[in-house]
């Protein structure tokens, strides 16, 4: 399904999540459509602003979905800019 969209209405901020040994921190549940091979796309606000990545399912509770918060993001790639 190409350009396909959801409505990614956020139910819960803030969860800790881990994933294989990583502990991840300010994620949000959200309702958006994430499947294996798919995920990676924005959560935009209403205004447009990318508020997180959806990153992750977990299948075996109802297949919920989750996103990494821009600003966890933010902190990441700031090692990674060239200044």
């Amino acid at each position: 399904m190409e350009n396909s969209v959801t409505a990614g209405i956020i139910s819960a901020k803030n969860r800790r999540l881990q994933v294989a040994k990583r502990m991840y921190e300010e994620i949000f549940q959200t309702d958006a459509a994430i499947n294996p091979g798919n995920s990676g796309g924005p959560l935009i606000n209403l205004n447009g602003e990318v508020v997180g990545l959806n990153a992750f399912i977990i299948q075996s509770s109802q297949c919920l979905g989750f996103a990494i918060g821009i600003d966890a993001l933010k902190a990441q790639l700031e090692q990674y800019v060239f200044k």
